[in-house]
Formats: C-alpha cells, structure tokens, sequence
C-alpha cells in the first residue's frame, strides 16, 4: 500500500504522475529528453542503463518497466539482463555498454565515486565525451525516479505480464505526459472504476 493517496489505481511512478501535475509533467518531460531526445546513445542503450541502475537500486518497478522498453530495442536485450539479473554479469554486452554501465555502477553509489579509470576505460571503448554524459544523466535520474517510487512506496501491477504491453508502449510512444483531455478521460475511468469496486 502507498504511503500517500494518489487518488488513482495506477501502478509505480505513473501514481504519482497523475497524482500532482506540475510535478507529473516536469519529470515526464525529463524522462522522455533523457532516454528519446538527441543522444549519440539508442534508446534501447539508454533504457538499458535506466533498467541497469533501477536493478541494482533494487527498485522492481523500474527496473522491470525500463528492461521491458530495452527489450523492445536492444539486441539480445532479453539475454543480456537475464545475464545481469541471475549471474550479476555484465559481459555478454559489448565493450563499450560494458564500461558505460560500469561508469552507471559508480553513478548509483555515488558520483563522487566515478574514477577517471573508469571514464578513460569507456573513452578507449569508444565513448565520447557526449556519451559520457549522457550516460552519467541517465544514471543519476534513475537513482531519483528510483528512491521517488519506492520512497512512497507505490503499488506494482497486478501480473507481471502488464511490463510486456507497458515496455511496448514507452519503447513506441516515450514519456511525453498526456494533454487535460486525456488526463480528465483517464481519471473519469479512474473515478467509476474505484466506484464499482467500492
């Protein structure tokens, strides 16, 4: 059970999305510029990362929405966070995802705790300064949608089978957060839908 009352019966952050729109929006425009805007990084290599960090944040609703969208999009995808997930192995990746998600590693700890070894390491896989970045950002956004989500303790889906169609959804369409008239649609489902469960 959330800590607080969101008003609505949706699982994770999208709770809390919907539950204060200012916020919604600002964190919904973040998360789309930071895993689809420009980047010399995929999406599918940016959600890895977002998977990667939620995973070793333990946060199960992050990790399991963001793999599913990195599924959609990596190669392999389904293989290589198996690998991570059972094994704690990140070696299938190539070189260059394998020193990107050991500079994330660092990011998760703590920034202070990214060393020019590991940074030089990606350089000489073939990371530009840009990726580095990039790579850095995403990382310590996750941390914050991480301890965000589970610091209110939001509710995960019903069956798990809902990630497939929720990765499919934020791999095809992004986070661009919904205009008033679907909002109001969404929340006028929300309302009769807590009404008929009451």
């Amino acid at each position: 059970m959330a800590h607080i009352e969101t008003g609505n019966s949706h699982p994770g952050i999208v709770s809390l999305l919907f539950y204060k729109t200012p916020t919604g929006r600002a964190l919904s425009t973040l998360a789309h510029t930071i895993l689809k805007g420009p980047s010399p990084l995929t999406s599918g290599e940016r959600e890895m990362i977002a998977a990667y960090v939620s995973w070793l944040n333990q946060c199960a609703f992050c990790h399991q929405s963001h793999a599913a969208s990195a599924v959609c999009q990596f190669p392999n995808g389904e293989n290589l966070i198996e690998s991570y997930r059972s094994e704690n192995k990140i070696d299938g990746f190539s070189p260059l995802m394998q020193a990107l998600l050991a500079v994330a590693a660092q990011v998760q700890q703590g920034g202070r705790n990214v060393t020019t070894e590991s940074i030089a390491k990606a350089k000489a896989a073939g990371a530009t300064d840009e990726i580095i970045h990039d790579t850095v950002l995403v990382a310590a956004a996750f941390c914050m949608y991480n301890r965000y989500v589970d610091g209110l303790q939001t509710p995960m889906p019903e069956k798990k089978e809902e990630f497939v169609d929720m990765g499919k959804r934020l791999a095809n369409q992004g986070y661009k957060y919904p205009n008033f008239i679907i909002r109001w649609i969404i929340r006028r489902m929300d309302k009769k839908k807590s009404q008929a469960g009451a």
